[in-house]
């Protein structure tokens, strides 16, 4: 390319003609080969699982929390084969205020699990952004000895907004880690939210974790958590935090006390504890070794289950209405008109919502 600069008119200017550009695009780049991940029937995923195959656990894992069509009917031919072999874990839920110490309380806990012997899953659910919808997974970094153990498999999820907080198919994905031999289940929650109620609804334990020397202690004594709660740990109950942390634990104590009988039978205990130093960790699993036992001997134990198994049944076809309503192109565009007449204070949110329903199950009609 001539450049004007160099016309006679130009007295005193000259530019050089400069070297020719190399390509944008690396000329090495096809040498390299690209590796495709092999893509698993359901028998074979099955199998892979069924073996502990924990590299074709992970995967199925993904295939369940995906949400392509053709994923989903491929994750619940494997949830279904895998089904007959699960059940056998005993589910422990862990909640607590974010920096309650819940993954660090984790970490010791699971240390403690594997040496009696067992085989430890760990569904920690990492709370989304609610604007760019992403999430740092990053709960394998606060689990530094548990996540570099044998027999553990640490699966950080994003909640992705549902259920406040819980990953939508965290249910799905015991079934497969109980299938693959995992015989403890760990379900660590965002501590906000509702997520507390989803995960109560698919463990057998549930374990809140308090601090104590923080404020007001009785902020913490909050009746809709503290009735859902199996047992109460005050962590941190170390050096000059002791006598805060005991005091804590007679206020929570007493607090129980007011709450009406709990349906399993089992009187909730409060314990103290130092997940960082790993003080009374023996006496914390030995509550939930004495709940479990106590439940099975009552039966309250399988009533739970079978009550949680229809829970998660109708929150599956709940599910399912909403996705197939608001999939459809026609309710998406009405949803749109409506949205602008609400906005511009034309029309009341109850009368287009009312309008959108009655449209929807109009089509449905003529569908038969």
């Amino acid at each position: 390319m001539e450049h004007i600069e160099n016309d006679k008119q130009y007295a005193g200017l000259a530019v050089n003609k400069g070297i020719e550009q190399p390509p944008t695009v690396n000329p090495y780049l096809k040498r390299i080969r690209t590796v495709k991940r092999r893509h698993y029937t359901s028998d074979e995923y099955v199998e892979g699982i069924l073996k502990g195959d924990i590299s074709i656990l992970s995967q199925a894992v993904t295939l369940v929390e995906s949400n392509l069509y053709e994923h989903q009917i491929l994750a619940q031919e494997v949830i279904a084969k895998c089904l007959p072999y699960s059940g056998q874990s005993v589910r422990i839920g862990i909640t607590g205020v974010p920096g309650a110490g819940k993954s660090t309380s984790i970490d010791v806990f699971g240390l403690h699990v594997l040496k009696q012997g067992h085989k430890l899953a760990v569904l920690a659910i990492d709370p989304s952004s609610e604007r760019s919808k992403g999430s740092i997974l990053g709960d394998k970094t606060r689990m530094e000895k548990l996540s570099v153990q044998n027999d553990v498999f640490i699966r950080p999820s994003p909640s992705a907004g549902s259920l406040g907080g819980v990953a939508r198919k965290t249910r799905e994905t015991i079934v497969l880690c109980e299938a693959a031999g995992f015989d403890t289940i760990f379900v660590e929650t965002v501590g906000v939210g509702q997520s507390e109620t989803a995960v109560h609804s698919m463990v057998d334990f549930f374990l809140l974790i308090q601090l104590a020397g923080t404020g007001d202690e009785l902020q913490g004594i909050k009746r809709g958590i503290m009735e859902m709660a199996d047992g109460i740990v005050i962590n941190k109950a170390d050096g000059d935090n002791i006598e805060r942390a005991k005091l804590a634990q007679a206020q929570f104590r007493n607090a129980l006390h007011l709450f009406p009988p709990t349906l399993s039978g089992w009187q909730p205990q409060v314990l103290t504890y130092s997940g960082y130093y790993e003080i009374g960790i023996f006496e914390v699993w030995k509550m939930i070794d004495d709940y479990i036992d106590f439940v099975k001997k009552n039966g309250y134990f399988e009533h739970k289950r079978q009550e949680q198994s229809k829970y998660w049944m109708f929150e599956t076809i709940n599910e399912r209405l909403k996705e197939h309503f608001y999939r459809n192109p026609d309710i998406e565009k009405m949803l749109f008109d409506k949205e602008q007449r609400v906005l511009k204070s034309e029309e009341s949110s109850f009368i287009a919502a009312k309008e959108v329903l009655d449209y929807y199950f109009s089509l449905l009609s003529k569908q038969k």
